[in-house]
């Protein structure tokens, strides 16, 4: 029987001793190597002499690769773990690629929304997305009374859209912005009126009506999306209210409207619009 071959594996400032057989298949070493660094034997790139040993060297034994006592041999390579952490890495770099070339698309704005922009005389230079990885803790933001609107509309984890309704309400919140700098009471009142203006125009196209109605006074809730919409603009009463149809719902807004009050303080936090010095209200 043959003695063996001992020579010195390098991986990363770590000297590894290696003993093997020299009439063991050259897959041997890789496994070896694979137990010692963690590193798949598919992963490994041997460097010896100038030459690369590869595990696709069937039928080569250790011998035949011309490794001998004493020699050092460079070893390169992954372990699963950081191939994971690169590919994920990786991910997340393809998806802020691909939301910045979709941003770059000429955004699809909903005609109600293009709606209250025609009645107010609005202007919007760009609309386009706040990407999650930007400004982080934003929601809008709006740039010079208007010369770009960008909005938060995908999750934080890059797995999918922010509800329509939330979008909706920063797009509000932040077109107020193009006449008021600050959240003053001014601007509250032309945010309410905008999102009440929104909710009416959809409402009445869901309706298949061609006017504006104010549908207040006829409303019947059908979704909590819904209530929530017209909620936001109603304010409450001191009066005691029976258990009537009416009354029921009067009392659902008024609860409604208390929570998007607070949503509505939570995304005056998120807000991170700038205005020229001559703008500033």
């Amino acid at each position: 029987m043959s003695s063996s071959i001992s020579f010195e594996v390098q991986f990363r400032g770590t000297t590894h001793r290696v003993s093997l057989d020299p009439s063991a298949p050259v897959a041997s070493l890789h496994t070896t190597l694979a137990e010692l660094t963690q590193v798949p034997p598919s992963f490994q790139k041997l460097l010896f002499r100038g030459k690369k040993i590869g595990t696709s060297q069937e039928g080569v034994t250790v011998a035949q690769t011309g490794l001998k006592d004493g020699v050092r041999v460079q070893m390169l390579g992954p372990t699963p773990e950081e191939l994971d952490t690169l590919n994920a890495a990786e991910s997340d770099y393809h998806k802020k690629e691909r939301i910045l070339h979709e941003r770059a698309l000429k955004p699809q704005v909903k005609v109600s929304i293009q709606h209250i922009m025609q009645k107010h005389k609005f202007t919007v230079g760009v609309l386009t997305e706040l990407a999650p990885h930007e400004h982080p803790g934003l929601l809008g933001l709006n740039v010079s009374a208007g010369q770009a609107i960008k909005l938060r509309i995908r999750t934080d984890a890059y797995d999918g859209f922010r509800p329509y309704l939330e979008t909706r309400r920063v797009l509000c919140h932040e077109l107020a912005h193009n006449v008021w700098g600050d959240h003053d009471n001014n601007f509250k009142e032309l945010n309410s009126r905008l999102n009440r203006e929104v909710a009416e125009f959809e409402a009445a196209q869901a309706h298949g009506t061609h006017y504006l109605a104010d549908v207040r006074d006829t409303y019947q809730p059908t979704s909590h999306e819904e209530a929530e919409a017209l909620g936001h603009v109603l304010g409450g009463s001191n009066a005691p209210l029976s258990n009537s149809v009416e009354d029921r719902r009067l009392r659902t807004l008024e609860a409604v409207t208390s929570r998007l009050k607070k949503q509505e303080e939570e995304l005056e936090q998120s807000c991170g619009t700038t205005i020229p010095p001559d703008n500033a209200q």
